[in-house]
């Protein structure tokens, strides 16, 4: 970098957003996001026709078990569901961020690369599991809740670590992960809304101002 005699301030902001590019993850694309939130509305459907077509689980006012075993056959279904919207959407993310930082000249695989994993993983294992506690107590009512909070605190946690929209794509994930725990009847409703919806809506900012 070569530096400007004949004005340091241009100089100076020049190397203050080379260090911030330099520690941030830029190579997430817009596209996993639109991707992620297809994904997710295609698994909201599957799971709706699944509560609807099933008579151990009624979902006009509360998605609870009606059987004494957490683990009947629409509960294993919905797991299922979930696991395939989770393992699609990530190989997805991991696709597109691929082809933007061979686009774009950048490694995949850096120490921002690592330090954004690590302050997204921890919430997500505290969430997966805690969402393996409801499920074992048989409270199914409240995981659209809690993997939307805890999936939300990930963003946010992450998100001083890669572009500025995942901070407040967290925050939105929260807002309707708390709004989820209080209207209970439409957990599947703020699910879609903040795993489809707004997964969309984000990416589609995020692919225009980045990428285009």
């Amino acid at each position: 970098m070569k530096a400007n005699l004949s004005n340091p301030k241009e100089d100076l902001q020049a190397i203050r957003e080379f260090m911030e590019r330099s520690s941030k993850f830029l190579s997430l694309s817009g596209l996993s996001g639109i991707f992620a939130g297809l994904c997710a509305l295609i698994g909201a459907a599957f799971a709706w026709f699944v509560i609807l077509g099933s008579g151990s689980l009624f979902y006009d006012e509360y998605l609870c078990s009606v059987g004494a075993s957490p683990f009947n056959q629409v509960t294993i279904s919905l797991t299922i569901d979930a696991i395939i919207v989770l393992g699609t959407a990530i190989l997805g993310a991991f696709y597109f961020s691929c082809r933007k930082a061979r686009k774009s000249g950048q490694k995949l695989w850096t120490s921002s690369t690592r330090r954004l994993l690590w302050h997204l993983s921890i919430p997500l294992v505290a969430g997966g599991v805690f969402v393996m506690i409801l499920i074992f107590r048989n409270s199914v009512d409240l995981v659209a809740s809690a993997t939307l909070v805890f999936y939300g605190l990930a963003l946010v946690n992450a998100g001083k670590f890669t572009l500025g929209e995942i901070h407040y794509l967290g925050l939105t994930e929260i807002l309707l992960g708390i709004l989820a725990g209080i209207f209970v009847s439409h957990g599947l409703l703020f699910w879609t809304l903040g795993f489809g919806l707004m997964h969309i809506v984000y990416g589609t900012v995020m692919y225009y101002r980045h990428e285009r």
